[in-house]
């Protein structure tokens, strides 16, 4: 069965359980969190809460 993917969201991380082919995304929504709390000042400082090791 193939995985719907989200528009415009890529992903290198291939050893994801929603990585599907192309670097796309298959979760039904992602979550991008901040390590400083609310605020990010650069994208080291950001998380995605969503990935699952395959």
């Amino acid at each position: 069965m193939k995985k719907e993917v989200l528009d415009g969201v890529l992903c290198e991380v291939n050893n994801c359980v929603y990585w599907e082919k192309g670097n796309r995304c298959s979760a039904d929504e992602i979550l991008v969190v901040s390590q400083q709390g609310h605020k990010a000042s650069n994208v080291e400082e950001t998380d995605c809460q969503t990935f699952e090791r395959a």
